[in-house]
């Protein structure tokens, strides 16, 4: 992700247009924009499921953070078993040096 430059990019979520600005890559905005565009579709999906666009936004937005949230708590638990697995070679390594 480019951090240097601002870029402007116009998206579309939703069937609305959006100028977008930011310092990320053009390429990484679109792709953000794509998919909370494809989470808003996901919960308006079927021809009679038609709702507000705000009660949309505020589902997708929440299924989004629970994504983020899952992630997170799944990171947390690799980088707690990774301590632990160090730890005890960590152990390992001592004790066999100390005999």
């Amino acid at each position: 992700m480019n951090t240097t430059d601002n870029n402007t990019v116009q998206v579309t979520i939703y069937g609305k247009s959006y100028t977008i600005k930011g310092k990320a890559d053009s390429s990484y905005i679109s792709g953000v924009a794509n998919y909370v565009d494809m989470k808003m579709r996901e919960i308006d999906d079927g021809p009679n499921t038609t709702q507000a666009e705000g009660k949309v936004a505020i589902l997708a937005g929440m299924n989004i953070t629970d994504e983020l949230f899952s992630a997170r708590q799944e990171k947390d638990k690799i980088e707690n078993q990774f301590e632990e697995r160090v730890q005890a070679l960590t152990e390992l390594i001592d004790e066999t040096l100390s005999t």
